[in-house]
């Protein structure tokens, strides 16, 4: 079942999951743009469907938080895809609400779309900290702050 929910960004839930902030992922991507323009896709997705995206675009056997597509079209930024049990146990485990974690991922897979990475030490935090800035515009906490 995909329920797409109308918008300039294209939100697609290809999982059953309960998305709290659904209504607000578009704007969580809008703010991550900063002015970017482009068509985008972000869509949900289960377990089975992150596992074979990763395993198909990153050689890894397992789902992940989310992934970034870069689109070679015109006119279109790409796609992000957000795998929802990760994200719902990320956010078990690191004591974060649900809803602030999808905010996160969100973000995270824009940025990546951007052109922004944490391969290296630097480029980690240049992009942790776009990240911060961005989630704060909406009342949403440093991401990192309780990490270990």
């Amino acid at each position: 079942m995909v329920q797409v929910v109308k918008d300039p960004i294209d939100v697609q839930l290809g999982s059953d999951a309960y998305v709290p902030n659904v209504d607000y992922l578009g704007e969580y991507a809008r703010a991550a743009m900063e002015g970017e323009t482009g068509a985008l896709c972000i869509r949900v997705v289960g377990e089975l469907e992150g596992r074979e995206l990763n395993l198909r675009y990153c050689a890894k056997a397992h789902a992940t938080n989310v992934l970034s597509f870069f689109s070679e079209l015109p006119d279109s930024l790409g796609d992000v895809a957000i795998c929802a049990p990760v994200v719902e146990a990320e956010a078990k485990t690191q004591s974060k609400s649900v809803a602030d974690h999808y905010a996160h991922m969100v973000v995270h897979g824009v940025l990546h779309l951007r052109g922004f990475d944490h391969g290296e030490a630097t480029q980690a935090t240049l992009m942790e900290e776009r990240e911060i800035e961005i989630l704060g515009r909406f009342g949403i906490a440093d991401p990192y702050e309780s990490d270990v």
